[in-house]
């Protein structure tokens, strides 16, 4: 990460709250750009920071594809690579945390049932690590909220994509679903089509505050909890909690002078999160960092902080699931309560 972000995080200090309480992070990436990087030394350093932070998981991010063969066998190279950045973390010179304990990758669904062989790939080459898969759904009209890897209308209800969740499933993964609020019930009537599936919804659904959405927090915090309450319905869909420090949030905690603190954080997201978790329940809910991502609003350990004070009024067995159960079984890795 730019040496400027990681001075302007400096400015703001706190203690860590329940140091030995064990996390399991089920969102982070990794990425080597220019000027840019996150790679095993920079993770050890975050996750080291004073959190118990037993295991992490990997999401995809369009890093360290292939630069050769078919099109739809190149992302097969990010698992690949995260798989050796998993090793590296298993030597234990990294520090105790186990990075990459899972990887959620890509593969483009819309392939529909020749996805297949690209599944069986990512199985191979990711030695046991691969759990699920996150093909962006991401779209919206206002067009800066548009990438080359966003989604299009419609997507979700398509046969081709449809038939590539299908194959997924039937291979016993789980999908990270990555929409914005607004497609929050295309996704729900996508869920209903496959109730045998696990879905992991990514940051409770993206409430947007950018754009047009800007100045109508109210009115979008409204429209998102009545789609939230109806997909909690569906009880085979989890939930990331976190993912408010994006930009597209419309905080714009990154502009200020210094960032904010734990309790300022648990002031301006409690609402979204602990909704999240009164309609989900705690077995259905994972808190998640979305590092680096996040980073540019707050540190790592800020973050986990803030997790902590929203939820000091929760039971013990409560805090298990939220801070790595839950993460633990969606994604088949070992859980507190198994060991």
């Amino acid at each position: 990460m730019p040496l400027e972000l990681d001075a302007w995080l400096e400015l703001t200090q706190e203690d860590v709250l329940d140091p030995d309480l064990p996390i399991c992070d089920p969102h982070h990436h990794l990425w080597d750009k220019p000027g840019d990087r996150y790679m095993i030394d920079e993770i050890s350093r975050d996750v080291g920071s004073g959190h118990n932070i037993v295991q992490t998981v990997f999401v995809e991010v369009d890093a360290m594809y292939r630069s050769s063969g078919p099109e739809e066998m190149r992302p097969i190279g990010e698992s690949e690579w995260v798989r050796g950045i998993g090793a590296q973390s298993d030597s234990g010179l990294y520090g105790r945390t186990k990075v990459a304990t899972g990887i959620v990758g890509y593969a483009n669904l819309n392939l529909g049932a020749r996805v297949e062989p690209v599944l069986e790939a990512m199985e191979s080459v990711s030695s046991g690590r691969f759990r699920s898969v996150r093909h962006t759904c991401s779209w919206d009209e206002y067009e800066p909220l548009r990438s080359h890897r966003s989604g299009w209308p419609g997507m979700m209800a398509e046969t081709k994509f449809r038939e590539g969740l299908s194959k997924l499933i039937d291979r016993g993964h789980s999908f990270d679903a990555l929409v914005y609020h607004p497609q929050l019930s295309e996704l729900t009537e996508l869920v209903d089509a496959f109730p045998n599936g696990v879905f992991v919804l990514n940051h409770i659904g993206r409430p947007l505050g950018v754009g047009p959405y800007q100045g109508h927090r109210d009115k979008v915090f409204e429209v998102w909890k009545k789609d939230m309450a109806k997909l909690a319905e569906r009880s085979n869909v989890l939930v990331k909690v976190g993912g408010l420090g994006n930009r597209v949030s419309g905080f714009g905690w990154d502009t200020q002078p210094e960032p904010p603190n734990s309790q300022e954080l648990v002031e301006k997201t409690s609402p979204y999160y602990l909704y999240t978790i009164e309609v989900f329940g705690p077995e259905r809910c994972m808190f998640e960092s979305n590092f680096p991502v996040d980073k540019n609003s707050y540190s790592y350990k800020t973050i986990w902080n803030s997790f902590k004070r929203m939820t000091q009024g929760f039971s013990s067995t409560e805090k298990t699931w939220l801070f790595h159960d839950t993460a633990a079984k969606a994604y088949r890795l070992l859980a507190l309560t198994d060991r």
